[in-house]
């Protein structure tokens, strides 16, 4: 016996991580692929962050008493000791790279990422988790706005959902919510003793915070609260009001949730949420955003207004799976090859039938005609290519359906076209 000892049990994924396999996988690639046309249909073009970041890219851009800082970032110092993190969400990498790079602006974004946060895993949310999202930077034009949650919208439409809610809101900005804020304050210091243990001493600290609990005696609490709506400044109140009348002539329905803050603190004036009503109301979010116009800015470049959103692919998968929609069945192999003779022809027939365009997969190993059929069907191929020594000798291929249809023996000058047909054929 060769090879190392066991040492015990085999490896797993980490608590709140998951490995995304074939054939999942291939709805995965479907769904980003549709939502990447979509975004190029509109002008946002691929960026690619790093995973990891120095620390202060997060400290600076979400806050440090924002609770995916302070409770649920992967901090660390790395081997030279500096401070780094795991991205916990996009935006802030994203107008890192901005104020690194200094595109032309307005600058129009997609991404597809992973996230991290240590976080209790739940339904479709893991402590890596996977988004898809758009960012546009350098335009305050609430048409923007419209623009960016038309995209949300019409992916959802794209997958097939039906059965999704869009919230908004505005928060106003620098110069009318500290106002807002001060009335918010002295309106939750006399229900101090009504809030959820965890905000009673938070008041004073970000009482915003108060109205995105979920918590039932939160809520309770900040049912009659003032609305920010109504303390809104001209400007926040025009721009709030293109962006509600935008998304009416675009048949966008959205209700008006005072509640609507949102869980960063580099949030100004829109924001807005989808959530499902197919799937579990604590666990519904299937994507948000909104509008941080001071973000670049607090990250120490210049006023850049920027909107953008980010969407969680397992929570929308799970909203897909609750609406049976979404289906993305993998496309199957034209071809499977299975070679009697050696090899030799399997090697250089699926070159040849790859670089024709064609999907392709062979037989490795030696293996008897039985268990590469078996492989072959398992592979999910219309059709196995069988080359024996007869068929060597008559240079000739057995081209076996196995999805329906009679054997038939095909000159290999033909083969490409004939499994063109049989691709046509099955569509």
């Amino acid at each position: 016996m060769s090879g190392r000892a066991s040492t015990g049990a085999a490896p797993r994924a980490l608590r709140g991580t998951h490995d995304v396999l074939w054939p999942e996988s291939a709805r995965w690639e479907a769904l980003v692929a549709t939502f990447a046309t979509l975004a190029a249909s509109a002008g946002y073009r691929l960026a690619v962050t790093p995973v990891i970041e120095a620390a202060s890219v997060f400290r600076r851009g979400i806050g440090d008493d924002s609770e995916v800082v302070g409770k649920e970032m992967y901090e660390f110092a790395d081997r030279d000791g500096t401070p780094v993190a795991l991205r916990p969400e996009g935006t802030a990498s994203i107008v890192r790279a901005y104020l690194q790079h200094r595109p032309v602006l307005p600058w129009k974004v997609w991404y597809v990422m992973p996230a991290f946060r240590h976080e209790r895993p739940q339904a479709g949310r893991y402590r890596q988790h996977h988004q898809v999202g758009v960012e546009a930077l350098g335009s305050d034009d609430p048409d923007l706005d419209v623009e960016v949650i038309w995209l949300a919208h019409r992916f959802f439409g794209l997958l097939g959902l039906a059965e999704f809610e869009l919230v908004v809101n505005s928060i106003g900005d620098a110069r009318c919510r500290p106002g807002y804020v001060a009335e918010l304050s002295r309106f939750l210091a006399g229900r101090a003793e009504s809030l959820c243990a965890e905000h009673r001493g938070r008041i004073e600290a970000n009482p915003l915070r108060l109205l995105d609990c979920k918590r039932p005696e939160c809520i309770a609490a900040t049912e009659d609260a003032p609305r920010m709506v109504e303390h809104l400044c001209e400007d926040c109140a025009v721009h709030f009001g293109r962006v509600q009348a935008g998304l009416s002539a675009l048949g966008i329905g959205a209700r008006l949730e005072h509640r609507l803050v949102r869980g960063f603190d580099y949030y100004t004036r829109t924001t807005f949420e989808f959530a499902s009503g197919a799937i579990a109301a604590s666990q519904n979010g299937i994507g948000g955003g909104g509008r941080y116009d001071r973000l670049a800015e607090a990250m120490g470049g210049p006023a850049t207004p920027g909107i953008g959103f980010g969407i969680g692919i397992e929570r929308v998968l799970l909203a897909c799976d609750a609406e049976r929609c979404f289906p993305a069945a993998p496309e199957p192999l034209d071809a499977y090859v299975i070679d009697l003779t050696g090899g030799e022809v399997a090697r250089e027939l699926t070159a040849e039938l790859r670089r024709a365009g064609l999907a392709v997969d062979r037989g490795f190993g030696h293996r008897s005609l039985k268990a590469q059929l078996g492989a072959a069907d398992r592979s999910g191929a219309r059709a196995a290519v069988i080359v024996g020594d007869q068929e060597l000798a008559a240079g000739t291929l057995t081209v076996r359906p196995l999805r329906g249809g009679e054997q038939r023996s095909v000159r290999r000058d033909e083969l490409a076209g004939w499994l063109r047909a049989l691709r046509e054929a099955s569509r």
